[in-house]
């Protein structure tokens, strides 16, 4: 049984939904960074121009997955629509935010050395484990639940679950501190590729 509402199978994709969108987002900026290395050779291809062009695609992917699973749920019989569908996008656009901040920072760091990607995709199994996607973290013990909303990826879930659940997150949800930590880990990827920008020109 769905601890909030009446469907598990909604409980579980509001959960899922933020969640992939922030980690397919990063995850494709550092993979195409990889691929499309080669495409350095060309002067007037740039390390940013590469990192924005992968995001906006994924960013584009992940509207057609949104749009997919509001059809879905209607075909199964589940009313996919959100109780504040202004929240449900501002939480869309914070899990953007985020990934778009990680899939730079680290981006730019598997350019110059490719086994941070295999090795950042285990930090993305904790993060999937820790983000209240199958548990509702304002039922876990104070102390737990404290460390817990440090998590950048659980508050996605937890914004996106209070647009479709009254009084959900009330415990755990700081909106503020998502899209803090989203801006300052753009800043971060910005500057570092700022920073390593000769030597990612060497790797030419």
């Amino acid at each position: 049984m769905a601890p909030y509402g009446d469907s598990t199978a909604l409980f579980i994709a509001t959960g899922v939904v933020p969640f992939q969108t922030f980690a397919y987002l990063s995850r494709f900026m550092m993979l195409m960074l990889i691929r499309m290395r080669p495409l350095l050779a060309f002067p007037e291809v740039k390390v940013l121009d590469m990192l924005f062009a992968s995001a906006l695609l994924e960013i584009m992917s992940a509207c057609c997955v949104v749009i997919a699973f509001l059809i879905i749920a209607w075909f199964a019989g589940i009313d996919p629509m959100p109780r504040d569908i202004v929240q449900a996008a501002y939480a869309l656009g914070a899990a953007v935010l985020l990934g778009l901040g990680f899939g730079l920072f680290n981006g730019v760091i598997a350019l110059a050395f490719p086994p941070w990607f295999t090795g950042f995709m285990l930090v993305y199994i904790l993060l999937w484990l820790s983000a209240g996607i199958i548990f509702v973290p304002d039922a876990l013990p104070a102390q737990i639940r404290d460390i817990a909303a440090y998590q950048p990826a659980l508050q996605l879930v937890e914004w996106m679950r209070s647009a479709y659940y009254e009084g959900y997150g009330s415990m755990v949800l700081d909106r503020g501190y998502v899209i803090g930590f989203g801006v300052m880990t753009v800043f971060l990827g910005l500057l570092l590729e700022r920073a390593m920008r000769g030597h990612l020109l060497a790797l030419r």
